[in-house]
């Protein structure tokens, strides 16, 4: 193991935050939890795409994006504890659970978060209290309204809007039953320790758990599920075993992996396509709803990557998940030129 220790700039409100602290907990590298500030946010002011988490390596070099992140890690601290699954098969569809979770999961919370007013005030208020604690009140809720303002502006741009809120919420309830069954049987989506499917997901409901309405949701149709993710933000004294490739996937990695099929690889292929044309927006129909939003080139690579990870596969190890993904609907898009 590399020495030293990880500084890890977050916020509480990240996701991605959360994903990656629970992340240095469960390998259990020594780090710091440096809660971004207007005191300390000097210290990554440079660093590009100005999203957080930024972790400072103990090398002193600064780095965002989480799986980026993830993959450093692994490379940094091979066998040690690690988040992807040792099964080559088990490990693409990791990769691919964590992909939605990073990329459709996100769009569960950013509408949850700004849509209705009553988490629009709260959320806000909490997250300029972070940003400026001991400011007094005056100042924080000045900045919670112009911060509140920012991202409900942001919406349509991200596709969190009242015409796409029927295939987000299905989507996010959808979720909620798959883990909320599972975690009463089985404690992870590939075994008995979590996978990075398993923190990235986590990541997202962290902050489902804690805005008002969708915390009253999950509280009525997922208790187990909240429960879950305040033991996985803390895993450092879990000791498991991957799930025997053997064995059959779960139902919820099943249905996790149709809900891509039905509903994230037809996102991705729409704003794949509208990119290419130099269409600003795209949409597509998922469940019988139309969805629409801007356009990202960030989907594309990250689409792009799936695919060239799929590819990458061994003969025997795409054969052994291609029927579970042709199943699920997903095969046809990870093959197409």
């Amino acid at each position: 193991m590399n020495g030293g220790t990880y500084r890890i700039f977050g916020g509480l409100g990240s996701p991605y935050s959360m994903k990656m602290r629970a992340i240095l907990r469960y390998r259990r590298l020594p780090h710091v939890w440096v809660q971004l500030n207007d005191r300390n946010a000097y210290e990554i002011a440079n660093v590009k795409p100005a999203v957080i988490p930024v972790i400072q390596f103990p090398d002193g070099a600064l780095h965002n994006d989480s799986t980026p992140l993830i993959l450093e890690l692994e490379r940094r601290h091979p066998g040690e504890r690690s988040v992807i699954p040792d099964d080559e098969g088990q490990a693409f569809l990791a990769f691919l659970l964590e992909d939605m979770a990073d990329e459709w999961g996100t769009k569960m919370m950013f509408h949850y978060r700004w849509f209705r007013e009553r988490d629009q005030k709260q959320m806000s208020q909490w997250l300029a209290f972070d940003r400026l604690t001991g400011r007094g009140r005056a100042e924080i809720e000045t900045h919670a309204a112009q911060f509140a303002a920012r991202q409900i502006g942001r919406m349509a741009l991200v596709g969190c809007t009242a015409a796409n809120q029927k295939l987000i919420e299905e989507t996010a309830h959808r979720l909620l039953a798959l883990l909320d069954a599972h975690v009463t049987e089985e404690p992870y989506l590939f075994g008995t320790r979590p996978s990075l499917a398993d923190f990235s997901w986590m990541g997202q409901l962290s902050q489902l758990a804690i805005d008002p309405t969708p915390a009253d949701m999950m509280r009525e149709t997922a208790p187990f599920v909240m429960r879950w993710l305040a033991q996985l933000d803390d895993a450092g004294g879990v000791e498991g075993a991957w799930r025997d490739p053997g064995r059959p996937l779960s139902p919820a990695v099943k249905g996790l992996l149709e809900m891509a099929g039905e509903v994230y690889f037809p996102f991705l292929i729409a704003n794949e396509e509208a990119l290419k044309k130099g269409e600003e927006t795209f949409s597509f129909s998922a469940l019988g709803m139309n969805y629409e939003q801007g356009t990202f080139k960030y989907q594309v690579k990250c689409f792009s990557e799936l695919r060239a990870r799929f590819r990458a596969l061994s003969d025997s190890a795409r054969a052994g998940i291609a029927p579970v993904l042709r199943d699920a609907g997903c095969l046809d898009f990870l093959t197409r030129a």
